[in-house]
């Protein structure tokens, strides 16, 4: 089944910049820039004013009408990040061999030392905009800070993958680094 006519629309918060061309969104807010390229997504971005911008579908079919509240999602993600910003925390868990992280390059590479015992060294480069540092108020965690919500995550998944423990029974052993809690660098004030 065709839908006629599908729309969505997304309202800005005070000091959010938002530029639309050729389908490339470029969201400038109070913590920095981001730009993302839609066009492989076949919408329609109408800039209403300032303060809305309308995302809209003619004759799309089910799938084209969900990519459209995909896209709403993206965008709010993007100016979520610049005005707030991204925070993944991530700890350390190890039953025998205390695993030790250190970081290099101002917090651009997590280097993974003696996990399970083992000798190999396991470097991981967070994704641009993204760093990394260990946390002050908490032993054994690793906190990732970033405007983008996709690289902070992928980078968050990438040092996750990195330790995961093959050749043996995961149900026993359960070391490796995981995400514990994830939210803003900006905390909202209530």
């Amino acid at each position: 089944m065709k839908y006629i006519h599908s729309e969505e629309t997304l309202n800005l918060p005070e000091g959010v910049h938002v530029e639309i061309k050729a389908r490339i969104i470029k969201v400038t807010g109070p913590r920095g820039t981001l730009e993302k390229n839609l066009r492989h997504i076949n919408i329609t971005f109408n800039k209403v004013s300032n303060r809305q911008v309308k995302l809209s579908v003619i004759h799309g079919d089910r799938k084209h009408v969900a990519a459209l509240r995909t896209v709403k999602t993206i965008i709010q993600n993007m100016v979520t990040g610049v005005t707030k910003g991204f925070k993944y925390k991530m700890r350390y868990v190890y039953a025998h061999f205390p695993i030790n992280v250190n970081l290099l390059e101002d917090g651009n590479v997590v280097e993974i030392r003696n996990f399970l015992g083992e000798k190999q060294v396991r470097t991981i480069r967070v994704r641009d905009g993204v760093t990394a540092e260990s946390s002050k108020a908490q032993k054994d965690e690793l906190i990732l800070t970033g405007n983008s919500l996709e690289n902070v995550s992928q980078s968050a998944a990438d040092i996750q993958q990195a330790c995961r423990v093959r050749n043996k029974d995961i149900r026993k052993f359960l070391d490796g680094i995981y995400v514990s809690e994830k939210g803003t660098v900006v905390e909202d004030e209530e």
